[in-house]
């Protein structure tokens, strides 16, 4: 299995930048192996920084977009009969939908930092028919430090990119840490502002 995997990243990466676009829409291979991937083709000279950062972050949105068009279009009845194909489970989309109602839209960015709803978010976002030019500026933003994360981290480990999980572990932790601290912030900040506002 590992070998399969290893010759389809192979693949993918060696399309070029393009292909980093692609493996990330497509999330045949988690996002972090595809990018820390990269990481490590930089270090070896065959892609370049930006290029990969770009790529990343055009082919991790264009994916969330269409689970985001799956929601607006298909409903949660069409998600609860083919999520499990995009290994989107009924459970998922319970979670992600309670955040976005508690959250407001506004979760879309942060949510994109915390395991479970980090991409099933996107499905209540296409239900309630968010605003589709805020929900890609939200989810591009966030995608872009998640890109050079694992890009920058990939390039580091050179050779040993493949422990990236374990390497990353700390990093991802306080990143979930963070994106909550903040939530809390923004929501606090919400309500003290419609409690002025009433």
């Amino acid at each position: 299995m590992k070998e399969a995997i290893m010759s389809l990243l192979e693949w993918i990466v060696g399309l070029g930048h393009t292909g980093i676009a692609l493996g990330l829409m497509v999330e045949v291979i988690p996002s972090e192996l595809v990018l820390s991937y990269a990481g490590y083709m930089i270090s070896q000279g065959r892609l370049t920084f930006v290029g990969s950062v770009i790529a990343g972050t055009i082919g991790g949105t264009l994916a969330q977009l269409f689970l985001y068009w799956m929601g607006y279009y298909g409903g949660r009845p069409f998600l609860e009969k083919f999520g499990k194909y995009l290994l989107i489970s009924k459970k998922h989309i319970d979670v992600s939908e309670n955040w976005f109602k508690k959250y407001g839209t506004g979760v879309i960015f942060f949510a994109r930092f915390i395991p479970v709803v980090r991409h099933a978010i996107s499905i209540p976002a296409g239900i309630a028919k968010m605003s589709f030019l805020k929900f890609t500026v939200y989810t591009a933003v966030a995608i872009v430090p998640w890109s050079i994360l694992f890009i920058m981290l990939g390039s580091k480990l050179g050779s040993n990119w493949e422990n990236i999980k374990t390497i990353a572990a700390p990093y991802t932790t306080w990143i979930t840490i963070g994106a909550l601290a903040l939530l809390f912030v923004a929501v606090l900040f919400k309500m003290m502002k419609n409690k002025r506002v009433s």
